[in-house]
């Protein structure tokens, strides 16, 4: 294991070198940019809606809250680009051009080397989601008045959901080209917020059926589960209608994920890179 360091090193230049971060940053740029004008402009909206104090709702906690929550979409959404950027081709795809072989002999060996590109890509878009969130809550709390309930939980929760990603995606560039794990990662990462919309359906059609398929999918694929975690975190503490139209609207899907979550993330990344290192270990280069 003494190689993972160098190994790490040559998967970020091999990164740089196929420009991975260049268009991360141009895409990361655009979103902030566009979510600073639309929280700016939703503020302005929210405000001259004149029914807000008959109901009871606080409008200025609703409109922060939904804008904020859209955007731990957005920098999930982000930060699995990245990690798929980073991890597509870990394995087949490096080993169809004749780049895997020379690596993976002794003294780096596979373990190894696997080893290595899940770290790197783990902790580049780990950092990579931090950095973007903590980005958009500056933005939300300069537009706005309202602040999260909780910072620091949902953040690591987003990038916990970013580590699971990589995981799947080394996983899947074990038996998948490039091309096939990027749409079979991208595929799995839809299902995994078709089962948080499935839940919100269930709920507003009283679908114990619906819920329940909701909530296992989004333990099978528990960067889902996070995700909704960290939004339920964010208005832990809302109560009374504004919590009510919470509920109600776009960012009804937030739920809370309990003790137990965490554990079963970090188990579930460890299962993955398991079955990994056992498949990789067996495959014909």
């Amino acid at each position: 294991m003494s190689a993972v360091p160098a190994l790490i090193a040559y998967a970020l230049r091999e990164a740089i070198r196929r420009k991975v971060f260049v268009v991360v940053v141009v895409l990361t740029a655009a979103f902030l940019v566009l979510y600073w004008l639309g929280a700016r402009q939703a503020y302005v909206e929210a405000r001259s809606f004149e029914g807000s104090t008959d109901t009871g709702v606080d409008i200025d906690t609703l409109t922060g809250a939904t804008l904020f929550g859209l955007s731990m979409f957005a920098t999930l959404f982000l930060g699995t680009v990245l990690t798929v950027f980073l991890t597509l081709g870990a394995v087949r795809g490096d080993a169809e051009r004749g780049l895997l072989q020379p690596l993976v002999v002794r003294p780096v060996g596979r373990s190894a080397f696997l080893v290595a590109r899940f770290l790197g890509a783990a902790a580049v878009s780990g950092v990579y989601v931090v950095l973007v969130y903590a980005a958009a809550l500056l933005i939300t709390e300069a537009v706005g008045p309202w602040s999260p309930d909780a910072v620091v939980g949902p953040a690591l929760e987003l990038a916990g959901a970013v580590v699971i990603v990589t995981a799947l995606s080394l996983l899947g560039s074990i038996f998948l080209s490039a091309t096939a794990n990027g749409i079979a990662i991208f595929m799995v990462f839809g299902a995994g917020l078709v089962a948080g919309l499935l839940g919100q359906i269930g709920e507003a059609l009283d679908s114990p059926t619906l819920v329940d398929v909701a909530e296992k999918t989004s333990w099978i694929l528990p960067f889902e589960a996070l995700y909704q975690d960290g939004l339920h975190r964010i208005t832990e503490d809302t109560r009374g209608f504004t919590e009510i139209a919470l509920q109600l609207g776009p960012f009804g899907g937030a739920q809370a994920g309990g003790s137990s979550l965490v554990a079963w993330a970090a188990l579930y990344v460890v299962l993955v890179l398991g079955i990994a290192l056992a498949a990789f270990a067996r495959r014909d280069l």
